[in-house]
């Protein structure tokens, strides 16, 4: 049943990605707010067939937590589904932190280089990084919010890679706080696993960690606990705890 559930939502996401992915062109020449709003409406749609088809509920906690101001979030990483439910549910646009040549994918790519978000140039080596900066400065201004996946990829649950600073780097060199956010995604969505499981997914937003006075390497290790000791409180059964 897993297995026809899960075929289904994949053609779902094929039929309505294509015909989305063309009228984001068609809406290019919208201001840049509109642009958003019009195009989150499929990754909103995909978290909606996901509950709907394959029975992947969600829960938030620590809306609270989330500053009427500035931000750069950093958050957990074991699916694809947060790539699709934190753009099209947060209360204010993001910008992911992305290397260019997604630009090129199709469908998917062409929504994303309409976004206005903060590309890197790989090419450019050291000097890629003063890109993020420039650039999250002005969508910090704009009032978005910078979003960061600081493993860099996908993990499986139950396990911590390394966390990459750019994220905290960019908040320090900003003074802006990083709210760092905790989920178990992993458990109904794996990383390359074409079944997707029913269950509930928890994200937790955890309290905001000030920048100022902290170094970049500080800053990361602090979200890194914070998340660490919240993804053992979401499933303790992961870690051998109880």
């Amino acid at each position: 049943m897993a297995w026809l559930r899960s075929f289904i939502y994949a053609v779902f996401l094929i039929v309505t990605v294509i015909p989305y992915a063309f009228a984001c062109l068609l809406w290019a020449p919208l201001p840049a707010t509109w642009r958003y709003r019009l195009t989150v409406g499929w990754p909103r749609l995909a978290v909606w067939g996901a509950r709907v088809i394959c029975g992947i509920r969600w829960q938030v906690k620590g809306w609270e937590n989330l500053p009427d101001g500035p931000a750069v979030l950093l958050a957990k990483h074991q699916s694809a589904w947060e790539t699709l439910f934190l753009p099209s549910h947060m209360p204010r646009q993001l910008c992911f932190i992305y290397k260019r040549e997604l630009h090129r994918v199709p469908f998917f790519g062409w929504g994303l280089a309409l976004l206005s978000m903060i590309p890197i140039d790989r090419s450019k080596g050291r000097d890629a990084f003063d890109q993020v900066v420039s650039v999250g400065r002005q969508r910090l201004a704009e009032g978005r919010w910078p979003m960061v996946f600081p493993e860099g990829t996908r993990v499986a649950p139950g396990k911590m890679g390394r966390f990459k600073a750019g994220g905290a780097m960019l908040a320090v060199r900003t003074e802006t706080p990083v709210i760092p956010i905790a989920l178990n995604s992993g458990e109904c969505w794996r990383r390359n696993a074409f079944v997707k499981r029913p269950g509930l997914i928890t994200v937790s937003i955890g309290p905001a960690i000030e920048s100022k006075g902290l170094t970049g390497d500080e800053l990361n290790a602090k979200a890194r606990d914070w998340i660490d000791g919240e993804m053992r409180v979401l499933n303790p059964e992961r870690y051998g705890t109880t």
